[in-house]
């Protein structure tokens, strides 16, 4: 069967699984095998799955694929973080047909390990002070496309012997997963749930929801779906300023998606007993960092429940911007505390190679790059 009629199996959930097999006369629990093989134990070529036979194994090898990016190249930053920078080619059996690069970032850190994925290649939202809004939208990513951003960097950093063995071995690190690379997860709804029901299935990646986090501009519609989702990532807003006007021009999503709306959609959002709403805030140097800022910011939080702040200094690159001053970040992160809201100054990993928050723009330049192992 030619490459292009190939079925791809990476994005698929184990009901269309169940319906491959089917349609290919084997027995119903070939699809849990094949759905563990590539989730779980990151199997990713079908003649690695040795709890198949071998017969079913060279007829998945000769109508299925397992599609994943191609690396171009991999960035290592002096904190350990590593930028992977990626292609991922066209595939019409996957629903799309225009190649795509984009950046995936792992983190590695005592006892957990963290893995940054972008969901869309580019961005559509024009935050004015992140450099990935230069690129605009370029598409949508696939579930699989998702999958593989998670997959392939644990596999690499595990044969680097930075990572261990699949999540659930008993060996491995605590693994996280954020959705805060390239593009705004919500404007990709469908897709993006896709890869995360498998990811959090116990049958698949085995990554708990307490462990992945979901990063949005502020989608108001999203939101709403996504807190109907019975099993769902933790939400993660992305505030940046303490007054609409503020907002309006950092942030022009804001225009459509006012902070009286944002904020009652946060409100309502529901979250178990230890579970916090999460408000990202980039403090720009003489922008938007002032004490005046941060008791407004604390104002907007006072009625939204459990709430915590996490401060970020802009990381930077080729904008009009500058880094917040030490004197002016701990200010604004003593007002928060002083009015009772959960604050934290969180430094972003990778800024040697653009791997930051706010970095990711497909930039082929970076300090130590490590060796493509396959």
């Amino acid at each position: 069967m030619k490459g292009s009629n190939l079925t791809e199996l990476l994005g698929k959930s184990l009901e269309e699984l169940e319906a491959l097999v089917a349609a290919m006369g084997e027995p119903r629990y070939r699809a849990a095998q094949i759905y563990g093989a590539i989730y779980a134990e990151r199997k990713l070529a079908v003649a690695d799955m040795s709890t198949l036979p071998k017969a079913l194994r060279e007829r998945l090898a000769s109508e299925t694929r397992i599609t994943m990016p191609v690396v171009k190249q991999r960035f290592v930053s002096n904190d350990g973080s590593v930028r992977y920078l990626m292609d991922l080619p066209p595939g019409e059996e996957r629903g799309t047909t225009r190649p795509a690069s984009v950046e995936t970032v792992f983190m590695p850190s005592d006892g957990r390990q963290t893995v940054c994925v972008s969901t869309q290649a580019g961005c559509a939202v024009d935050c004015q002070f992140c450099l990935t809004a230069q690129l605009g939208l370029i598409r949508n990513l696939t579930a699989g496309e998702i999958l593989a951003q998670v997959l392939w960097p644990l596999q690499d950093m595990a044969e680097r012997g930075v990572a261990a063995g699949a999540e659930g071995s008993g060996l491995e690190p605590q693994t996280n997963v954020v959705l805060m690379g390239q593009g705004e997860p919500l404007l990709n709804f469908d897709a993006v749930m896709r890869a995360m029901r498998i990811a959090l299935d116990q049958r698949g990646m085995k990554i708990s929801p307490r462990h992945v986090t979901l990063s949005t501009s502020g989608i108001v519609p999203g939101i709403e779906r996504l807190a109907a989702e019975p099993v769902r990532p933790k939400l993660a807003i992305s505030l940046n300023a303490s007054s609409d006007e503020q907002r309006d021009v950092l942030m022009p999503i804001n225009k459509k998606y006012p902070l009286r709306v944002l904020l009652e959609a946060c409100k309502k959002f529901p979250r178990g007993s230890r579970e916090y709403v999460t408000f990202e805030y980039v403090l720009l140097g003489g922008v938007n960092d002032t004490p005046g800022d941060a008791r407004r910011v604390a104002k907007l939080m006072a009625d939204l429940g459990r709430v915590k702040v996490n401060l970020i200094p802009w990381n930077p690159g080729a904008l009009p911007y500058a880094e917040p001053t030490a004197e002016s970040l701990a200010e604004f992160h003593r007002i928060l505390l002083e009015k009772g809201i959960p604050a934290f100054t969180r430094y972003s990993r990778g800024r040697d190679v653009m791997a930051a928050c706010g970095q990711l723009a497909l930039n082929d330049a970076g300090s130590a790059a490590l060796p493509v192992l396959r």
